[in-house]
């Protein structure tokens, strides 16, 4: 019989096949919940992608796969793009990914990308409307969680670097439900209060969903209207929120947001020094040239004037002199003054200080640490002694210790409970309260067993 030119190979037909699919649907998204997740030595990632009704396989391969930000695991819903194919060698039909995420993270990223695009065709972003920092920031406002990485971060920068600024920390939470309104609340607060120079919003990393309070579009409103200027330092370098959007100024971490804020007093102190020896050369150079002008023109007057009017001269060059002098020395004087007084409070913020605070913090706290120790001690040996009395009542030597027995097998150390575990010769130990007695068997149960 003739071959039809129609008739395909299975090879043929899967290739048809895949052509079709990778044609009709270049890009997809599918949301659905993993199964028989698999990963190789490889490095590919397997698994299945399913609903109530059906499942379809799945595969994201070596280059794509190690960058999750997550462990994929069973059950875990997920969010997957990819394109659809099928494997010729076994006519699978597949999804081959290039981008996967939690569900619930991506449905926070679209309304996130949603509101960004929003805010940012209304001109909140625009650079044009943003402020610029203060040369010197005297007061600050730190908007944060009191017990978080961030404010301590901050804390210890802010007093290394500049320990003269004034630092008022307004505590609120940074995440949850009501975090966004509580943040909203104290900034409008802090800016109609006129106080600050600069406020600070800032938190440590996390999540997307976790830093979500500072992608409130109440928050981002409230950034662009106020009069005081806001640096926006939410997560890692990395983390991107619409806070940092709105704020006069982005920084990538609470750490850096700190080193932006305040220059460095070692930075100041070398600056000063550079300025006190200008300063001095200025006025020596100054000085000169009065001295300079004053010998030419007791010259002139020397030449061309009589003795009582060279006299007057000379008398108002000394007097110019004399007040020249006095008045390089009162400048001298209170630049002086000024240097130690910053010398001093530059002192005052040495940690030797605060460490002889700390050490003392930490006598006075070991004796309460020792109680508690002694504490636990007594309540813990009250409980094992409470253990030991239990044990006591069901153990078996109690009942021994009231008149009873435990016998036992000598050969093998079996328990005998029932006669018809020994014969007629057999060997037995019977344990008593004092002492154990050593027994042998003379005649069997039927034979009213003696021993």
């Amino acid at each position: 019989m003739e071959r039809s030119p129609d008739i395909l190979t299975p090879g043929q037909l899967n290739t048809l096949a895949r052509d079709l699919l990778e044609s009709t649907f270049p890009l997809v998204w599918v949301e659905g919940e993993l199964g028989n997740v698999s990963r190789p030595a490889s490095g590919h990632l397997y698994f299945t992608l399913k609903d109530a009704r059906a499942q379809v396989r799945a595969a994201m391969f070596k280059p794509k796969s190690q960058w999750l930000k997550f462990v994929p695991r069973e059950g875990l819903r997920v969010l997957v793009r990819g394109r659809l194919t099928l494997y010729e060698a076994r006519g699978d039909y597949q999804l081959i990914l290039d981008h996967m995420e939690e569900a619930g993270e991506g449905a926070l990223r679209r309304a996130y990308d949603e509101l960004k695009a929003r805010l940012e065709a209304e001109g909140l972003f625009d650079p044009t409307r943003k402020r610029s920092l203060p040369a010197h920031v005297r007061r600050l406002a730190v908007i944060t969680s009191p017990s978080g990485a961030a404010v301590r971060d901050v804390l210890s920068v802010l007093a290394r670097r500049y320990p003269l600024l004034e630092v008022e920390l307004l505590p609120s939470l940074v995440q949850g439900e009501t975090a966004a309104a509580q943040i909203t609340s104290l900034l409008r607060q802090a800016d109609a209060s006129g106080r600050y120079d600069v406020i600070l919003l800032t938190r440590g990393g996390g999540s997307l969903e976790d830093l979500w309070a500072f992608n409130d579009e109440q928050l981002a409103r409230a950034i662009a209207a106020s009069n005081t200027p806001v640096v926006s330092a939410v997560g890692h370098e990395t983390d991107f929120s619409l806070s940092d959007f709105a704020a006069d100024l982005r920084a990538p971490t609470p750490s850096v947001a700190a080193e932006l804020l305040v220059p460095d007093q070692r930075d100041l102190a070398l600056r000063l020094r550079r300025l006190q020896q200008r300063l001095a050369q200025l006025q020596a150079h100054t000085l000169n040239q009065a001295m300079q002008r004053a010998d030419r023109a007791a010259l002139r007057l020397q030449a061309h004037s009589p003795q009582s009017r060279l006299a007057l001269l000379r008398h108002r060059q000394e007097a110019a002199f004399a007040r020249l002098q006095a008045n390089w020395r009162q400048q001298q004087q209170r630049r002086s003054a000024r240097l130690a007084h910053g010398a001093a409070v530059l002192r005052g913020a040495q940690p030797q200080r605060q460490l002889g605070a700390l050490r003392e913090r930490l006598n006075a706290l070991a004796p309460r640490a020792q109680a508690a120790m002694a504490r636990h001690l007594q309540r813990d040996a009250l409980h094992l002694r409470g253990i030991a009395r239990s044990l006591e009542a069901v153990s078996p030597l109690a009942t021994v210790a009231r008149g009873y027995s435990i016998l036992t097998r000598s050969d093998d150390g079996m328990l005998v409970r029932s006669h018809s575990q020994v014969q007629p010769g057999d060997q037995l130990q019977a344990r008593l309260a004092e002492g154990t007695l050593q027994l042998r068997v003379e005649q069997g149960a039927s034979d009213d067993a003696q021993s």
